[in-house]
């Protein structure tokens, strides 16, 4: 079966150089998927979870944070802000972030930059869902 050239590089490291059957990234206006022979794409992504491998079965997850996504000549170059895969992922740590975060938004107080904690609360989130198989 044909497949795609997946690379996922964030300022600090290439993440992930593999190949896959399929591709599915969190796009800023909803979940883009990608075959091989798709048409050429630049698009936004959002903090999500980026899905890789067969095109049908288990698929590899990685919790990403923001970037755009590149698809061109069945390569799909993904930009990212963070990445990590499922395995990378410290579970201790995001549950650490997740609370404190969340405990942040209860305080309410006049100080606090609300965007930045609700962004802090949904990477926490999305890491813990992620490291978690969901």
């Amino acid at each position: 079966m044909a497949t795609l050239r997946l690379e996922v590089v964030t300022p600090a490291r290439t993440v992930i150089a593999t190949e896959a059957e399929s591709v599915t990234v969190p796009g800023v206006e909803g979940r883009l998927g990608f075959l091989p022979g798709h048409a050429p794409i630049v698009a936004g992504l959002t903090i999500g979870v980026l899905e890789y491998g067969p095109a049908h079965g288990s698929k590899q997850r990685m919790a990403v944070s923001g970037g755009f996504v590149e698809v061109a000549d069945n390569k799909v170059s993904v930009l990212a802000d963070a990445a990590e895969l499922a395995s990378e992922i410290d579970v201790a740590r995001a549950m650490a972030a997740k609370e404190r975060a969340e405990r942040r938004l209860r305080e309410r107080a006049a100080n606090i930059d609300r965007a930045r904690a609700e962004a802090a609360l949904a990477r926490a989130l999305n890491r813990l869902r992620v490291a978690n198989g969901r």
